[in-house]
């Protein structure tokens, strides 16, 4: 049983380093970040501004507003030492409605 304990608080642990070496490293740049969301909600890059960011672990989560004042929220996996900087692409909703997996629906 003490085996199995040490065996997961050291992979508690582990995962803990892990993220915190992902936002670390992380490499998206706001230009990636806007790049890559206005793909996603079928605008074009200059159409979006990042209104704000933040990082946590392996995810980066995007507030950006477009042309005529709509707002969205993305949130793009990757782009840091973990993920070699690649990064899956973003999932983006109108502001104050979850996101989730699913296409984007205007």
């Amino acid at each position: 049983m003490k085996i199995a304990a040490a065996i997961a608080v050291s992979c508690a642990l582990g995962l803990a380093g892990c993220s915190a070496i992902a936002a670390k490293t992380n490499v998206l740049s706001d230009t990636k970040i806007i790049s890559s969301s206005a793909g996603v909600l079928g605008l074009e890059p200059s159409q979006l501004t990042l209104v704000s960011k933040r990082v946590d672990g392996t995810n980066t989560y995007a507030n950006l507003k477009a042309a005529g004042g709509r707002e969205y929220t993305c949130v793009i996996n990757g782009g840091n030492l973990l993920s070699m900087g690649m990064t899956n692409p973003p999932m983006c909703s109108k502001k104050g409605e979850p996101v989730n997996a699913q296409p984007f629906q205007r």
